[in-house]
Parts: structure tokens; C-alpha cells; sequence
């Protein structure tokens, strides 16, 4: 059986020979007891991590607590591995590093999993979510039922930006039978994003329509109407459908630039980056091509 992480356990510093399975912030016991208990895994590069991405993570609670029958009892950063090689992409221990600062200060139920950061080779989502159901409902047996009479089984759910579902619904991007086991077997909850034509998107994936949930931004960035902001545009790229929404790409180029990363992202995750000088020296070796679907 895995032992479990505590909270003195840097995720950080594990590797494949000590991994624990950190389950400090994981409830061990449902509060409501007509609701379907709830994890949600973030897979992606955090490199770096932004107020965005935690941001998802409090969009989707209050989602499943006010308008689906969820009852979120986890919520869970997975930082892919070194082995995607994707351009922009800091060493793993450094990615999960700053998404446990960003987790420690400002959230009190996220947590980060180093478990797809220290693979050797890459592990598809599908693998990586294999990995949580393993870990929680094998391993632990699900969580406690709210009259603590029994244990139920935790659904384990990918949480995503609608750039992730528009990649989905792209012929010959993913895999036929990862998209059946991710969508089918567990589900996803998307937060929209500006660009996007969800109806577009969704439309190609019907099958699994049903356990695909679209979390709508209750708040938009419209601040380029700003002329002030609009000066910008020569420092960060805009889209032109004006997209400019806080990025990962974004802040590395900022970095690069010399220009200042204050309330883009945590500030401990900053003051870590400012310390090992990550992405301000980078000078845009090509790297090896990354996987076709994640």
C-alpha cells in the first residue's frame, strides 16, 4: 500500500523511490450526503503557474457546489513531466515547486502531486488520471460517507481551459481511445474562455456530452478598452479576437524583458523565480517536438 504525504513533505523534493501520495488537504469525509463526491485534477506545464490557474480551480468548486451535484472534497495540480519538451518548460522539480508555494498561500484545500512531474517518459492524461482514481479509490477506498456508515467512491475529474477541449474535438489530435477514457470514464469540467466556440468544440464530441461540464467566466478581461492598456499591445501580443488573458507564455515573456510580474501571479511563486532566475536568461534553444495529444 502507498504511504501518504504530510504536510511537511515538499512534493519538490520526492522522487520515483520515496514518492507518497499527498493527501493532507484530501477530505477524508463527505459533509453532504445526497451529493457525488468530487476530485478535480489540473494536468498541465505550470510553467509558471498564474492566478489563472488557481483561479479555475475556485470557479469549478463553486460550480459543482451551486449548479451540478458535486461535492468537491479535492482539488489537485499535476505538473507534466520533463519528457513533453515542450519550449518554455522549466525543470520539473522547479514547475512543482512554485505550484506548491502558489497552493501553500493562497488556497487551503489545493494541493500538487508530484507523480506525472517525476516520470521519466511522458504519461498521457489518461494515465495521469489512472494514477488519482489508483491512489484515492483503490488505495484509500474512496472517502468516508457523510454518517461515516461506509465509504463511497470519489469521481475523479479533469479541469481544463477550453483551449484543452478545442485540441479534444480536433480530429487526429488525441487519441480515439484516450478521449473515451478521459471524457467517458471520467469527465471534465472546462472553464470557457474568450476565442473559443464552445458549440464548435462540443459539437465533435457528442458521445461523451453528458459528463463534459462548461464552466462560464462570470467575469471578463476587458480592460485593452483602457487606452492606458492599449499600450500594451507592443509588450504582449494580442489576440485578435482580444484575448488577453493572463498566460504562462506571457509572463515568461515579461520576464525575458526585464518588465514586472507583479499581480500576475503569486507572489512567493515571483520571489522563487526571481532566486533561480528562471526564464530570464532563456535563449529559445529549439527543443525536441512534444507529444501529439497530452
Amino acid at each position: 500500500m502507498t504511504s501518504h504525504a504530510t504536510a511537511n513533505t515538499q512534493a519538490a523534493r520526492m522522487s520515483l523511490s520515496d514518492y507518497q501520495f499527498p493527501s493532507h488537504r484530501l477530505r477524508e469525509q463527505q459533509q453532504e450526503t445526497d451529493r457525488v463526491p468530487l476530485v478535480l485534477v489540473a494536468c498541465g506545464s505550470f510553467s509558471p503557474i498564474t492566478f489563472l490557474h488557481m483561479r479555475m480551480f475556485e470557479m469549478a468548486s463553486d460550480f459543482a457546489r451551486t449548479i451540478a451535484n458535486f461535492e468537491v472534497i479535492g482539488g489537485y495540480l499535476s505538473p507534466v513531466s520533463d519528457a513533453y519538451k515542450k519550449a518554455g518548460l522549466a525543470p520539473s522539480r522547479h514547475r512543482v515547486r512554485m505550484c506548491e508555494l502558489a497552493a501553500e498561500e493562497t488556497s487551503d484545500w489545493l494541493t500538487v502531486d508530484p507523480w506525472e512531474a517525476i516520470q521519466p517518459a511522458y504519461s498521457p492524461t489518461a494515465a495521469v488520471l489512472d494514477h488519482f482514481e489508483n491512489e484515492i479509490n483503490v488505495v484509500r477506498g474512496g472517502v468516508l460517507s457523510a454518517d461515516g456508515q461506509s465509504r463511497r467512491p470519489v469521481k475523479i475529474m479533469l479541469l481544463a481551459g477550453a483551449d484543452l477541449i478545442s485540441t479534444m474535438s480536433t480530429p487526429g489530435v488525441w487519441a480515439e481511445t484516450d478521449l473515451d477514457h478521459i471524457l467517458g470514464s471520467f469527465g471534465a469540467m472546462i472553464v470557457e474562455r474568450n476565442g473559443t466556440d464552445m458549440d464548435d468544440a462540443l459539437a465533435n464530441l457528442k458521445p461523451w456530452e453528458e459528463n463534459i461540464y462548461v464552466i462560464q467566466q462570470m467575469i471578463q478581461n476587458d480592460g485593452m478598452s483602457d487606452p492606458a492598456a492599449h499600450s500594451l499591445c507592443n509588450i504582449i501580443p494580442v489576440h485578435a479576437n482580444g484575448d488577453n488573458v493572463v498566460s504562462s507564455t506571457k509572463i515568461r515573456l515579461l520576464l525575458k524583458r526585464g518588465l514586472s510580474i507583479s499581480y500576475l501571479i503569486p507572489s512567493p511563486v515571483i520571489q522563487y523565480i526571481m532566486q533561480h532566475r528562471l526564464y530570464m536568461d532563456e535563449d529559445a534553444k529549439p527543443k525536441e517536438k512534444q507529444p501529439s495529444f497530452k
